[in-house]
């Protein structure tokens, strides 16, 4: 029996001496895939970090570049206010001249508007009760150097200033608030001229 047990001894002692081995490979083999696997995460984590990073930068410049755009959007919205106050002031102004003034005004625009037809002028309840005495004279002489004829229409128009001719049923607003609009953008440029360069 002993050469049985010898054989069965060394039997047991390749087996155990080949699980060793295998065990040994299988931890250098568990060891390697740990260190890959390691490598792969720091790998993967300084991806993730610098992706994170940029996304923040990115993030970062775009709020940057909003805030700057609203500033900017405020900034131009604060001025055209300033310039549609300045507007409106300069209208109200415009409006409340004293009459001599306002009326040589009417008389230059009435030099560009007259036509050489016949027609009628109206003005507003406030401009025929303040208007001067011979300011009809000059309305007909104005018309007459045009070649045409106006006649002051007694019923008013409603309307802040100025007036508006009324040849054969076309009417040419010639109001101040029509003035005012025609120039707006002409105006605003100026306006910002002087305010904002």
């Amino acid at each position: 029996m002993s050469g049985l047990e010898n054989m069965k001894r060394q039997i047991l002692d390749e087996a155990n001496h080949s699980a060793e081995e295998q065990i040994s490979k299988a931890r250098t083999k568990a060891e390697e895939i740990l260190r890959e696997a390691r490598e792969q995460m720091e790998e993967q984590s300084a991806v993730m970090a610098k992706k994170s990073e940029d996304e923040t930068k990115d993030y970062a410049q775009r709020i940057a570049s909003s805030s700057e755009m609203q500033r900017k959007q405020a900034l131009l919205q604060a001025k055209q206010e300033v310039i549609q106050e300045v507007l409106n002031k300069a209208y109200q102004q415009v409006l409340h001249l004293e009459p001599e003034s306002y009326f040589e005004m009417l008389q230059k625009l009435l030099e560009t508007y007259a036509l050489p037809q016949e027609g009628t002028i109206y003005f507003s309840a406030a401009d025929l009760a303040r208007m001067p005495q011979k300011f009809e004279d000059v309305i007909e002489q104005t018309a007459q150097k045009k070649g045409g004829h106006l006649v002051v229409s007694k019923e008013p128009k409603d309307m802040d200033g100025g007036f508006v001719l009324v040849y054969g049923g076309i009417e040419e607003n010639c109001t101040i608030r029509a003035m005012f609009h025609t120039k707006q953008d002409e105006l605003s440029d100026v306006v910002q001229k002087i305010l904002f360069v």
